[in-house]
């Protein structure tokens, strides 16, 4: 089965469903994802996606067999990737379990990656014969540090829950009893943020750490938010000791 994409309050959660073969993504699978984040961003009023998916494993990757296929007919798994990272809202990857190949590109690509004690990765391309894409190899260097992505790539080493995060490829770390209940809790943190800075931020401390940086947008933002009604509401909101009920406008 295709992705599922459901919609609660300001959440947006996206099912990968194939858990008989650990959430492989196949060539149809890649303009599904990419059709469901241009929905998630034609809705304002979302400002969370979450990533998970069934079963034991988060994602083994891609078909590596449909390779040829996917860059033949459109979009390829780097490009759908992109446009994961792109996505408007702030993106939580939620990790129960195995996440492999390309997968772990899937989840550098969402801004928090939370995993339970049962994760673990490994990057196999140089032992398939296989050249990864240039954004996904920017993406590993940008997240992780260049020493890491040496050691990651180069030798299709195996990290073990505690060294994914010791690596920053997991961003939290809980029992898998508590993943859910950890995603739901930051998710609804981040629901709660002023829209125009909750993605504009986002947006642009990946841009920084990419190495482009655009100064000029980041003031037009700046000065969006200055004259917003949610600064107004923040800043009075503040005063009155209670919580603020952020329009995005």
């Amino acid at each position: 089965m295709n992705p599922r994409l459901h919609f609660q309050d300001r959440v947006a959660t996206i099912t990968l469903q194939r858990p008989t073969v650990a959430n492989r993504l196949a060539p149809d699978d890649l303009p599904v994802l990419i059709e469901c984040i241009a929905c998630v961003n034609q809705r304002e009023d979302v400002r969370v996606l979450v990533l998970r998916s069934e079963g034991r494993h988060f994602c083994s990757g891609y078909d590596i067999s449909q390779i040829e296929n996917s860059q033949s007919e459109g979009s390829s798994f780097g490009e759908m990737v992109d446009v994961v990272e792109q996505c408007r809202a702030v993106t939580i990857a939620a990790i129960q379990g195995g996440v492999y190949g390309g997968a772990t590109d899937l989840a550098l690509a969402c801004d928090f990656r939370v995993g339970s004690m049962a994760a673990d990765m490994f990057m196999p391309a140089a032992r398939l014969g296989l050249h990864f894409y240039a954004s996904g190899l920017e993406r590993y260097v940008s997240r992780l540090g260049l020493d890491t992505a040496k050691r990651l790539f180069l030798t299709c080493e195996r990290l073990d829950a505690e060294q994914m995060k010791a690596c920053g490829f997991l961003t939290h770390l809980v029992a898998h009893t508590e993943l859910d209940e950890t995603v739901a809790s930051l998710a609804g943190t981040l629901g709660a943020m002023a829209p125009l800075p909750l993605s504009g931020m986002k947006k642009h401390l990946n841009l920084i750490a990419c190495g482009r940086q655009d100064r000029e947008a980041i003031a037009r933002d700046v000065q969006r938010s200055v004259e917003s009604e949610d600064l107004r509401e923040g800043g009075l909101a503040w005063r009155e000791k209670r919580t603020p009920l952020f329009k995005g406008r």
